[in-house]
């Protein structure tokens, strides 16, 4: 059965430790790795833009042997001259895998549904599953484990972001708290599925509007912008409203005395964020942008193999 990454929970919590442990090891043996030796093709659609993203799925593809084909929104018939499913049933038949950073969740669930290669959510509106695995690799990396840990979470609560910390943390084991204002907390489905999952690994999920309970005592503490892509213009009211959870040094100081600061960048220094902190030693955002390449190589090997697609690689490096 072919393997997709659409959200945080299509990994379960072992699958997830298996990943981030190939990750760790790819990150050692950047170039030991060669799953898509061929070259074989992936194909990487971009409707929004990007950095991050962009170029470590573009290096990621390269270093594990294949080559990666970026199609920006419009250069493709893909949604409006062709439909999504017709989209991918012919890929499916060209190349190894599908990236795609979109919009709407439901088309690239109609994308995978189609497809006979493993299709990744490279950021939707409601998850940014990538994100998420890069950043527990660097949690893990600084703080030696994750299981038991507690994350906070501050500012826009409803976003893809915060969807996927509830998400990716409960799969990880962690106590996720998530502090923002009254109209911008998540979903009650989401809420419960994170919850469920917490169950199932010892977890815990907490969600308040009240930043210093989401706050104190945390071992890691991270924001997100408070304007994403097509926001803009509510740009001054957001900045308002968010205020009282900016992370500064006040925010820092209720946490644990170890704790670590992530941002899955771009930061709007000075507003969800202020400088002394993400440039600060607590600081661990350059760390955690490199390891988007780390995570996302290993995801793609994973997938690969779970679908019949490619060997199995094991931590040494040696197929299976």
């Amino acid at each position: 059965m072919v393997r997709h990454f659409l959200r945080d929970t299509d990994l379960t919590p072992a699958e997830q430790a298996r990943v981030l442990d190939l990750a760790a090891e790819m990150k050692e043996n950047r170039f030991g790795f060669k799953p898509l030796a061929g070259p074989q093709t992936v194909a990487v659609f971009f409707d929004k833009t990007s950095t991050r993203t962009r170029f470590s799925f573009a290096a990621g593809v390269a270093d594990l042997g294949g080559t990666p084909m970026v199609i920006n929104l419009g250069e493709s018939q893909l949604g409006h001259k062709e439909s999504i499913s017709d989209t991918a049933k012919v890929l499916s038949r060209m190349v190894s895998a599908v990236v795609w950073r979109t919009f709407a969740q439901a088309g690239l669930e109609e994308m995978a549904e189609n497809s006979t290669v493993p299709v990744i959510n490279a950021l939707s509106d409601d998850f940014h599953p990538c994100q998420i695995l890069a950043d527990l690799l660097t949690i893990r990396e600084h703080r030696g484990q994750l299981a038991g840990l507690t994350l906070a979470y501050l500012g826009d609560a409803a976003n893809n972001m915060a969807n996927s910390y509830l998400l990716g943390g409960a799969t990880a084991g962690m106590h996720v708290r998530l502090a923002g204002p009254a109209g911008y907390l998540p979903t009650d489905e989401v809420v419960q599925q994170a919850e469920h999952r917490a169950v199932e690994t010892g977890g815990s999920i907490l969600v308040t509007t009240d930043p210093a309970e989401a706050l104190t005592g945390a071992d890691v503490v991270i924001t997100d912008t408070w304007v994403s892509m097509g926001q803009e213009s509510e740009k001054e009211a957001r900045s308002k409203l968010f205020l009282d959870y900016q992370v500064n040094a006040a925010a820092m100081a209720r946490a644990a005395e170890n704790a670590i600061f992530l941002h899955c960048l771009p930061a709007y220094r000075d507003f969800e964020v202020t400088s002394d902190v993400i440039d600060g030693p607590q600081s661990v955002v350059w760390d955690e942008a490199e390891n988007r390449l780390h995570a996302q190589k290993a995801l793609m090997a994973f997938l690969l193999a779970e679908s019949g697609l490619a060997e199995s690689v094991t931590t040494s490096g040696k197929v299976k």
